[in-house]
């Protein structure tokens, strides 16, 4: 909005100092030695609401790491909107492959971000990303210029899957009810070209091991006499895939919802360059299912991917061992109307089904998540779609993500309210791996946007 930008540009550079504090907080929540940081990080987050004008601003403990809650409520008849992000993220390893140490963050232009990058593990995810909710917040309320009651739920678990969230929404409806729920972890195509996600893939976490003799042997001595766990495992998990890169999980495919041609015709109209998508990855062509695109292999297909895989000596040097055990874990993305219950079912009698009589399975599920399909008529999508159109000058196209966020769909059946995954990050930002970084340009165009979506979704609720 036009009264905020003074507002904006002359804190610019606070909102950045702001921020790379943020990101020196390693609030991994996967890591129990993380676990003060963690802690740390939530500290701060709710330090930031109370400055940024929030009431009621309080840290809620939970089995695990803690939830952040603070609102602003204006006015009973206003609608309320609820600002889900999370604090923690993932390890940072590898260390080695970082240019730069991952929580001493540095900014720096890069081809896609001319006028500068910010380097430094959660930059984008979604510690970048939450935060321009709370500085859109702050500028707001400088300037009496916000128009709907807020709801801040910053959690700590995301990056494990959310293990408390569920039970912390159920017992805690009436704090949480709202209209909307407001969501920033997710992307737009290019900075030219604006987008809101309409589509989130759901998510099964497996892992899986291997065991065959009880104990590791002198490869000399017993190889070719007894089965190798980490060979079997391998030979296991190529069997996965067919010819054509299709999951033979038996029941994989069988509840995929049919997109319409019409659809696949809309998504594709997107800007894509495959040759540079690989030249930026390094790789020499791009691989997936056939008979769809690259963008629909990511959007609209599931698929299932190895995440780890280890077993035996992988030290310095050489130790000649048959390993007794093997372990991989394996991901695999859902789409509508896949069932993660059903298809963890489906994996666990596949997968021992593979085994060879010398060798013993175990199958683990970790967590997991339904897929979304977000309505593009509701009011809340439309007062999105103008904020950004005002913001970046162009109408957003709608996208579906690749990605999951398994709590899109409780938010849905717990609270009764739909989403809007209105992201300002590049899936090239590197989030989940080495280098991650968010974009300058893309922190700033988020604060600016947020005001716009909330005076606009008011504006649009009271007609």
């Amino acid at each position: 909005m036009k009264e905020l930008k003074p507002y904006l540009e002359a804190n610019k550079q606070r909102f950045l100092d702001e921020l790379l504090d943020l990101l020196r907080i390693p609030s991994v929540s996967a890591d129990p030695k993380y676990a003060g940081d963690v802690r740390r990080m939530a500290e701060a987050t709710a330090a930031h609401l109370r400055a940024a004008g929030a009431d009621e601003v309080k840290i809620y403990e939970t089995a695990g790491h803690p939830i952040v809650y603070g609102e602003k409520m204006l006015d009973p008849k206003a609608p309320t909107v609820l600002v889900y992000g999370h604090y923690d993220v993932q390890p940072a390893d590898p260390l080695d492959l970082w240019d730069s140490p991952p929580f001493e963050p540095v900014v720096k232009k890069t081809k896609l971000h001319p006028q500068g990058a910010i380097f430094a593990r959660g930059a984008c995810d979604d510690k970048g990303q939450f935060f321009m909710h709370v500085k859109a917040f702050e500028a707001m309320m400088q300037h009496q210029a916000l128009t709907c009651n807020v709801k801040f739920m910053i959690e700590g678990e995301e990056e494990v899957g959310s293990k408390n969230l569920e039970k912390f929404c159920k017992e805690n409806k009436k704090l949480l009810s709202c209209d909307v729920v407001l969501i920033s972890d997710t992307s737009v195509i290019d900075n030219n070209t604006p987008s809101l996600t309409v589509g989130l893939r759901g998510l099964c976490y497996m892992e899986v091991e291997v065991t065959g003799p009880n104990r590791d042997l002198h490869s000399g001595v017993y190889g070719g006499a007894v089965a190798n766990p980490v060979n079997v495992l391998c030979q296991m998990i190529a069997s996965l895939h067919d010819v054509k890169r299709r999951v033979t999980v038996e029941g994989f495919y069988d509840d995929v919802l049919k997109v319409s041609k019409k659809e696949r015709t809309m998504m594709n109209a997107a800007p894509f360059d495959e040759k540079a998508y690989a030249q930026d990855l390094g790789i020499a062509e791009v691989m997936g299912e056939k008979g769809f695109t690259t963008i629909e292999r990511t959007g609209i297909r599931p698929t299932l991917d190895v995440n780890g895989m280890w077993g035996g000596y992988i030290g310095e040097g050489a130790k000649t061992v048959l390993p007794s055990k093997a372990f991989a874990k394996i991901s695999m993305r859902l789409v509508p109307d896949q069932d993660p219950e059903k298809i963890e079912k489906l994996f666990q009698k596949h997968f021992e089904k593979l085994a060879p009589k010398g060798v013993k399975v175990k199958v683990k599920p970790h967590h997991g998540g339904y897929p979304v399909v977000v309505p593009t008529d509701s009011v809340e999508y439309k007062a999105a779609e103008k904020a950004m159109e005002q913001a970046y000058g162009k109408k957003p196209l709608p996208q579906r993500g690749g990605g999951s966020i398994p709590i899109v769909a409780m938010f849905d059946q717990v609270l009764k309210a739909k989403s809007v995954l209105m992201g300002f990050g590049l899936d090239s930002d590197d989030i989940h791996s080495p280098n991650e970084h968010y974009g300058l340009f893309n922190y700033y165009k988020g604060i600016e946007t947020i005001p716009y979506f909330y005076r606009y979704y008011a504006d649009m609720k009271k007609k």
